[in-house]
């Protein structure tokens, strides 16, 4: 996948996504998402899980914005491609969550059929803070 591609679908994802963090509507995921994605939170805390099709990924996402009280933020960074339809995306978080902000960064692996998020893999770059500040 070209960079520039890439870097397009993954804004609109967020976009679409930091809105609904936000207390948006969630009807502007559903465009962006194939019906049968896969989302993998790694971890023992309170989003861990394997995510499967539309239902289950939505669920993950509205109890993420649940915990996070609406104050989940998605910060992007440095995008890598390479050949095929994966893209990974440094991305750091963060949210305010049982009266103390946090912040954490991920790898988020995901693979896109056409312009469709296909699948998302999730990479703590710290687990163990990660699993801290998600524990519900």
């Amino acid at each position: 996948m070209e960079v520039e591609r890439a870097r397009s679908l993954l804004r609109h994802w967020h976009e679409a996504q930091g809105a609904f963090y936000a207390g948006g509507e969630e009807a502007p995921l559903l465009p962006l998402l194939a019906k049968d994605i896969l989302w993998s939170v790694p971890g023992t805390n309170a989003i861990a899980g394997r995510y499967h099709g539309i239902d289950e990924v939505l669920a993950y996402f509205r109890r993420r914005r649940e915990l996070a009280r609406h104050s989940m933020r998605m910060h992007p960074g440095d995008v890598l491609v390479g050949e095929g339809d994966h893209v990974a995306v440094l991305t750091d978080g963060t949210a305010v969550l049982r009266g103390v902000e946090h912040r954490w960064s991920t790898v988020g692996l995901y693979r896109f059929d056409g312009d469709l998020l296909a699948a998302c893999w999730l990479l703590a770059l710290d687990q163990r803070a990660f699993d801290a500040i998600w524990q519900g």
